[in-house]
């Protein structure tokens, strides 16, 4: 399939050209990560973006998303986020808060120094760096790299390196460090109510559709009005916290289909950005990368310990609490290992949200003070 390289401002027609291409690739993305479910972590990001990638060095298609498909990502995905937010889960560890708290801050000043290695070392400018190097989230990381310019194919790369890393390691680390299961208080990892043709997560679909489109619009707009940075994601995300935190509302959260189109419009955006001189640059910035990878994994892995001496937690509940990996993932495994799920969720939920908040506006305090300094 050839699809023309469509520029901005091309016109209706380029515009045109360029929805039809997704609408053509996007189903057999999405056949693709449900295939490699089993054996892939975040199959639905990680194969689209590979295949993406592939695309993209033959020729055949490079380009971003359509506008209409980034922002409409940017904002379910906010939404997305909004819903870990768990007040019920931190009420089981609310006599823990302070050194979780402490753990949450540590990780992102542990971050922040990657953030910095990789920019010194690498040559990776600060904004691509620390979105990068961000412990969690790595899907709003990615989805937020062009507002924050930031370079989005090595903010993958990075993002995705670490929770390869992660998925991988942690469960046989696990297995060293809790060879019998644990009596868990969970039972089981956050997902999406009902089948995979669902497209929120209540019981109700057509209810949660209209929550989810009013949550969309009203998130939008405050974004938008407070001036939030990557306000299309950042809006829709407080509020869909406030409404699920104080039970207002719920069962709208992206479910099914349509979180499995979210995320694999995510991942193909980015792979599809690829050029042969952007992958010989991941080969270049690849030690630095691994490096930092390591560094703040073994960091964590010794806060882990840390609090589990401080507050009696089992170990095996502190480290899945503060892995530097994605939620989901770190969830999955969580129940498989019959893991503190309500420890766990509060201590990821609450570094994600302030990993979220937080890094576009270091980004602008980081860039702005290099550009004064560059101007004296």
């Amino acid at each position: 399939m050839n699809a023309p390289h469509a520029a901005p401002g091309s016109g209706i027609t380029g515009r045109a050209v360029r929805l039809v291409a997704w609408a053509a690739v996007l189903p057999i993305t999405v056949v693709a990560g449900e295939l490699g479910e089993p054996a892939v972590p975040s199959s639905h990001m990680l194969i689209p973006l590979l295949l993406g990638l592939a695309i993209a060095l033959t020729g055949r298609m490079r380009d971003h998303a359509p506008a209409v498909l980034n922002r409409t990502s940017q904002v379910l995905l906010g939404v997305l986020m909004g819903t870990y937010l768990d007040l019920s889960a931190l009420g089981h560890v609310a006599g823990s808060i302070a050194p979780l708290a402490a753990v949450t801050l540590v990780t992102l000043l542990l971050c922040q120094a990657a953030a910095f290695a990789m920019a010194r070392f690498s040559g990776v400018d600060r904004a691509t760096a620390t979105l990068g190097m961000i412990a969690g989230g790595s899907a709003a990381a990615v989805a937020s790299a062009e507002d924050l310019d930031a370079d989005g194919r090595l903010v993958a790369f990075m993002q995705y390196l670490r929770l390869g890393f992660i998925v991988a390691s942690t469960p046989v680390l696990l297995s060293w460090i809790s060879p019998r299961p644990q009596e868990g208080t969970g039972t089981g990892a956050r997902g999406g109510a009902g089948g995979p043709w669902h497209l929120v997560s209540g019981h109700d679909q057509a209810w949660g559709l209209i929550v989810l489109a009013a949550v969309a619009l009203l998130g939008v707009l405050l974004g938008s009005r407070l001036r939030l940075p990557s306000p299309a994601m950042m809006g829709p995300m407080l509020v869909s916290a406030v409404l699920t935190a104080t039970g207002l509302a719920g069962g709208f959260a992206p479910s099914g289909m349509l979180r499995t189109l979210l995320f694999t419009m995510i991942g193909l955006d980015v792979g599809l950005r690829f050029s042969r001189r952007a992958v010989r640059r991941l080969r270049r910035i690849l030690p630095a990368a691994l490096a930092c990878t390591l560094a703040v994994s073994a960091a964590c892995a010794a806060m882990a310990w840390t609090l589990s001496a401080v507050t009696h937690i089992p170990f095996g509940d502190t480290y899945l609490a503060t892995t530097p990996g994605g939620i989901n993932a770190v969830l999955a495994t969580a129940s498989s290992a019959h893991a503190n799920l309500p420890l766990i969720s509060s201590v990821q939920s609450l570094r994600l949200f302030a990993m979220a908040f937080l890094a576009p506006l270091l980004i602008r305090l980081t860039v702005h003070r290099s550009r004064t300094g560059s101007a004296r």
